[in-house]
């Protein structure tokens, strides 16, 4: 399944920012909250095609967060309130680019997304693959 490799791969990519120590330089920063940006977006697409292909029918037009929703309810991910908050992470940055907001996403991909995206990959390889 294409958008599940492609999550998997975005997932790799963004695990490097854990080895980053602050105080980050500007490439560092930056780059993490594109790869967080391009990891969410391959996740909530894979996880809309594995719906879809599940027989989800709601999946087939669902915006994120919708999709994220109907994850929620079909057991793909735990915690609804913690992706959602995740979804309202990515509108943020991508709405209003600043040093603050990037340098609180970046320690809260550290402390909590990046774990979230292992536990999706992990359910989705072991449940629905």
């Amino acid at each position: 399944m294409k958008k599940f490799e492609n999550f998997c791969k975005a997932l790799s990519n963004l695990q490097i920012i854990r080895d980053a120590k602050e105080p980050y330089d500007i490439l560092t920063m930056t780059g993490g909250v594109a790869l967080f940006e391009i990891c969410f977006e391959q996740a909530w697409k894979a996880m809309k095609d594995i719906l879809t292909d599940q027989g989800y029918n709601a999946a087939q037009t669902g915006s994120p967060k919708q999709i994220l929703k109907l994850a929620y309810s079909a057991g793909i991910v735990q915690d609804e309130e913690k992706w959602l908050a995740m979804l309202a992470s990515q509108n943020e940055v991508s709405h209003s680019y600043n040093e603050e907001i990037a340098l609180g996403l970046i320690r809260t991909v550290k402390a909590d997304y990046i774990g979230m995206f292992e536990k999706l990959k992990a359910e989705l390889e072991e449940k629905w693959l």
